[in-house]
């Protein structure tokens, strides 16, 4: 069997990462007998969608179309995500940072188009911010993260803690006079996002061409929807698919305060019509949004553990604590969904790469793979928040400990609310240390070939 090398078609490992060439086996410019019946009705059904259905319709947000626009800026094509995960999101600015040391100085920002969700979104709202300057952008993110303190994303007084959640409790039981609606207050983090990021840059980005398009999803609670509000190049179009849209706006501080609203820890947050939480929730497409505004590549910074480390069992030994319940579902919320996308999305590059491009083009199939490169925790989370219990607040610590949160088995909810800079300086060390390890594959992804220093 003959085997052919196509050059610039990317290839992906287990791992999402983006590579340089793709090895077809090929016989006669066409899809072969070799290939199996099974995949020629897979090369089928490819070539029906991409001809009867948009972009990205329920067969995935996972292929691009291939009339891209020559007079674009390279970057443009570009697509950062940055996902969920409250404090966890500490392990982007890592991430960033490795990037940002691996451009020139005075670079402006490599990724055209920026997607967050939660926590994510208030990092991918500063990078709009501040386009201009990719590296000040993130040193800016970096020196907020390695300062943190809880008090500035929640109140931690006793009658800010205990005050509320007895109030918000109690609501269960007896009908308050005033509505408690979350356990926690997160005012500072408002007046903490009112400081640190100017809104009306982000237009200024769009305009001079840093930026096609910058993205923060929320989930509305009335409706139901996962809902992307962007504001990007006046070209793109909204969208509308099941229980998921896009809506230009302009995003302003109420979107962030929305899509890291954790469901019953923070407050809802009201935007137009409806009341918006957390965009984790209820996010079954987080690579969508990206790909809608025209993504061709994507560089993706979870905050789950390491996609390729085998799972480990233990035997159970107790009930699991409310705290470990409670992690169980953020996980859920914030993590599962990110990755069962990104294995959707190998497995659909997989299928299309099959067919050779010649053929590709005769069938009309206007689809191509997408360019993927994951990078995520090479330790887990949770084990590392573990050791920093004991450095919270009395108030918060007590409230933990009610739960069972400050046990092993239920620091999972802790990685998402330790706003500590201790935790969060070991988190963008990590993120630091696992970028730079791939750091040829981030040069692949962002100019084609890595940089000689």
């Amino acid at each position: 069997m003959a085997e052919r090398v196509f050059d610039n078609e990317p290839v992906f490992s287990s791992e999402g990462a983006l590579g340089g060439r793709a090895r077809v086996s090929s016989a006669g410019g066409a899809v072969t007998s070799e290939l199996g019946k099974a995949d020629e009705i897979a090369a089928m059904a490819v070539g029906t969608l991409a001809t009867e259905l948009p972009m990205d319709e329920d067969f995935a947000p996972v292929a691009a179309m291939e009339n891209e626009e020559e007079s674009e800026p390279d970057h443009w094509g570009n697509g950062l995500i940055l996902s969920g995960g409250g404090a966890r999101a500490a392990y982007q600015v890592g991430v960033l940072k490795a990037i940002a040391e691996l451009m020139p100085v005075d670079t402006p920002n490599p990724f055209g188009i920026i997607s967050g969700t939660s926590a994510g979104a208030i990092n991918a709202a500063a990078l709009g911010a501040y386009a201009d300057n990719f590296r000040n952008a993130v040193y800016s993110i970096e020196n907020v993260w390695r300062t943190f303190t809880p008090d500035q994303v929640y109140r931690t007084d006793p009658l800010g803690v205990f005050g509320r959640a007895f109030s918000w409790l109690s609501s269960f039981v007896v009908p308050p006079r005033k509505q408690i609606v979350s356990m926690l207050d997160n005012s500072p983090l408002r007046e903490l996002l009112k400081e640190m990021i100017r809104f009306e840059n982000i237009a200024d980005s769009i305009h001079d061409g840093h930026l096609r398009a910058l993205s923060v999803t929320a989930s509305g609670y009335e409706t139901g929807h996962s809902v992307a509000f962007f504001q990007g190049r006046p070209e793109i179009p909204p969208w509308r698919r099941f229980q998921r849209m896009g809506i230009p706006s302009v995003i302003r501080l109420e979107h962030l305060m929305a899509s890291s609203a954790i469901p019953e820890v923070f407050p809802a947050v009201r935007i137009n019509r409806e009341y918006y939480g957390d965009g984790a929730m209820r996010q079954l497409t987080p690579l969508s949004p990206a790909l809608h505004l025209g993504a061709r590549k994507i560089l993706v910074v979870g905050v789950s553990g390491n996609r390729a480390a085998p799972p480990v069992r233990k035997p159970v030994e107790s009930y699991p604590t409310h705290a470990q319940i409670t992690g169980h579902l953020l996980n859920t919320a914030f993590l599962d969904s990110l990755d069962y996308d990104i294995e959707r999305l190998e497995r659909v590059n997989n299928t299309i790469m099959s067919i050779p491009p010649n053929s590709r083009e005769r069938a009309g199939i206007k689809l191509k793979p997408v360019g993927c490169l994951v990078i995520s925790p090479s330790r887990p989370l949770d084990l590392i928040a573990a050791k920093y219990t004991q450095i919270l607040p009395k108030s918060i610590r007590f409230f933990l400990h009610g739960i069972g949160a400050d046990r092993a088995s239920g620091s999972s909810i802790l990685s998402y609310i330790l706003f500590d800079h201790r935790y969060c300086n070991e988190l963008i060390n990590m993120g630091y240390e696992d970028a730079m390890s791939r750091r040829e594959q981030i040069e692949l992804f962002l100019y084609g070939v890595p940089r000689l220093m």
